[in-house]
């Protein structure tokens, strides 16, 4: 079958037999979980991060720095394949919740994500001039207070770009939750490939999918690098 031939094929079942469907559907689901895994993700990565910079002035701080510490370990040195089967088919019966793929998914690679945006922002942390927290200190706000209002948003201008490349590893990520029954791009483009009996064009404009949305996450970083850029020179 010549190169022509197999587009045609595919656009048929494309077009004709529906399978934009289940493409748009595994593109929502794979944004859904990129973006939500990352909101997650730095919600945990920022709150451990602040454990780990923590001066270790008391038993409590040590006890939480070393729990911080193991939770980092764990999701690094595991896959997150193995992570999804494990919630999926593990710690969901055990615990007897019943949620979706998608919802899995989303949790999963939001704790995982947390893991490596804690080591990215304790990096940005401790990139800030120690001065900035003893100016915050001497003029009466706390700790917390100088943390969250003046030294995290500084690491956040820093570790910008960092914060990009996690999240477009996320969007690849998410060719592995076809393992725990969610549809994303893979799985949409697998079916079209299974019901065609032609697989070539199918990934070929996966890939291609994959490669626009890097592309565009790309270009949304870059802006909002500019942007932070321009306000740190107007003040």
């Amino acid at each position: 079958m010549n190169f022509g031939k197999k587009i045609e094929v595919f656009y048929d079942f494309f077009i004709n037999h529906g399978a934009y469907n289940t493409v748009l559907l595994g593109l929502k689901n794979t944004c859904i979980i990129a973006v939500l895994g990352l909101i997650i993700g730095i919600v945990i990565g920022t709150i451990l991060a602040t454990i780990r910079v923590l001066p270790k002035n008391n038993i409590i701080v040590k006890i939480l720095d070393k729990i911080a510490g193991l939770y980092v370990s764990l999701f690094r040195g595991t896959p997150i394949v193995v992570q999804l089967l494990v919630f999926y088919y593990v710690l969901m019966p055990l615990m007897s919740l019943h949620l979706n793929s998608v919802a899995v998914a989303v949790a999963v690679f939001g704790m995982n994500s947390g893991a490596y945006i804690s080591e990215i922002m304790r990096a940005g942390i401790l990139s800030v001039d120690p001065g900035q927290m003893e100016g915050g200190r001497a003029v009466g706000l706390s700790y917390s207070t100088t943390m969250m209002k003046i030294i995290i948003p500084q690491a956040v201008k820093n570790i910008l770009p960092t914060l990009g490349n996690e999240f477009i590893s996320l969007i690849k990520e998410t060719s592995v939750v076809s393992f725990v029954g969610a549809t994303d791009l893979y799985v949409a483009f697998n079916r079209i490939g299974s019901n065609s009996y032609e697989f070539m064009v199918p990934y070929i404009v996966m890939a291609l999918i994959y490669i626009v949305l890097v592309v565009i996450i790309s270009i949304f970083v870059k802006i909002m690098e500019r942007s932070l850029r321009k306000s740190d020179k107007g003040m």
